[in-house]
């Protein structure tokens, strides 16, 4: 069997060949390698057993346990494996790089597989990724009030060639009250940092990236802190829309969803908004004038993005309509030549 690969070896080989994570489901849904698969060798209940037997008689019988409840698996085991990676050429891991890879990648390599597991397993990539943010980046900030079109900027900055992460599309939610409206379900921290740490491994370091300026929080997932710092301090192009151009994308944008989702979202910011304002909207929303929910509630939020605005602001872009393509290249403008300034 080959040595188990370092963790740089292993992901810089995971662009060629499939991963296979032999954890638990339970430890799968928790967090994984992103782009990998899993064949547990063990169900949840089969792993609590195990891990019982363990602990009551020790290690020897709780092998044996183990053997009994993986032997009947071994044939499908194969034609899992097979079926996702027909090149045959795969990589292994498990929680900490112990007997669950290595009787897997044994298995494997006895079926004609070439199959390397990773040094300290799960627990070494984990490591990997939270180091991942404590590298220093060359970070620009998209920053505006709510309604902007942030998003869509992003998006035009990245089609003329820019790097870009997109936060809130890896965080499945929109940062607001109402950013979980049309959302799928929000992955779990961990998840979230797993894929966000792979986003800026896919990114070339000495480039810059582009990211929208967010609070530490997205809905329930967190920036993690080493990269929340380097944010809070990276130059920040603010991009100035007009309150009525906001007004009519947020309705194009959330006017489609229940009514009673819409109502759900303001009761969460009713103690910020107050009383009469919320008394407003819902009266509002009865009516069907979503216009002047819109302009209520912006009302608070461009009053709490101000507020919090750090004065690391290095540039404006004045806009006097919502135009996404029109921003994008105002504000590369704006960056190239703060950096022939420098």
């Amino acid at each position: 069997m080959q040595r188990p690969l370092s963790i740089s070896e292993f992901l810089q080989d995971s662009v060629q060949k499939p991963v296979f994570d032999v954890r638990s489901p339970a430890e799968f849904e928790k967090g994984h390698i992103p782009g990998a698969s899993n064949i547990p060798l063990f169900t949840n209940e089969e792993r609590a057993l195990v891990g019982t037997k363990y602990k009551n008689a020790g290690k020897d019988p709780a092998v044996l346990l183990g053997l009994e409840i993986v032997g009947p698996k071994l044939a499908d085991f194969v034609r899992q494996a097979k079926a996702l990676a027909p090149g045959k050429k795969v990589l292994v891991h498990c929680w900490r790089g112990g007997m669950r890879s290595s009787s897997f990648a044994w298995l494997l390599n006895t079926a004609g597989f070439e199959a390397t597991t990773l040094h300290q397993g799960y627990k070494a990539y984990r490591r990997h990724v939270l180091r991942s943010f404590e590298n220093r980046y060359q970070l620009l900030v998209l920053g505006g009030e709510t309604g902007s079109g942030k998003t869509d900027i992003l998006a035009q900055i990245a089609a003329r060639g820019e790097q870009v992460i997109d936060l809130e599309a890896l965080a499945h939610h929109r940062g607001s009250s109402f950013g979980a409206l049309g959302q799928h379900p929000q992955p779990g921290v961990e998840v979230f940092e797993n894929i966000f740490s792979h986003q800026l491994l896919l990114l070339d370091p000495s480039r810059r990236i582009w990211l929208e300026d967010e609070s530490k929080s997205i809905g329930r997932v967190f920036i993690p802190d080493a990269f929340w710092m380097q944010m809070k301090t990276a130059p920040l192009i603010r991009v100035n829309v007009p309150k009525a151009a906001r007004v009519a994308r947020l309705v194009k944008e959330y006017g489609q969803f229940p009514k009673a989702d819409l109502e759900a979202a303001v009761l969460r910011i009713q103690k910020r908004i107050g009383g009469l304002a919320y008394k407003q909207c819902i009266e509002a929303l009865a009516l069907g004038e979503l216009a002047t929910v819109a302009d209520i509630t912006l009302d608070y939020y461009d009053k709490a993005y101000n507020f919090n605005k750090e004065k690391n602001v290095v540039d404006s872009v004045v806009m006097e309509a919502d135009l996404p393509e029109l921003a994008a290249e105002k504000v590369i403008g704006l960056a190239n030549a703060q950096r022939r300034n420098e």
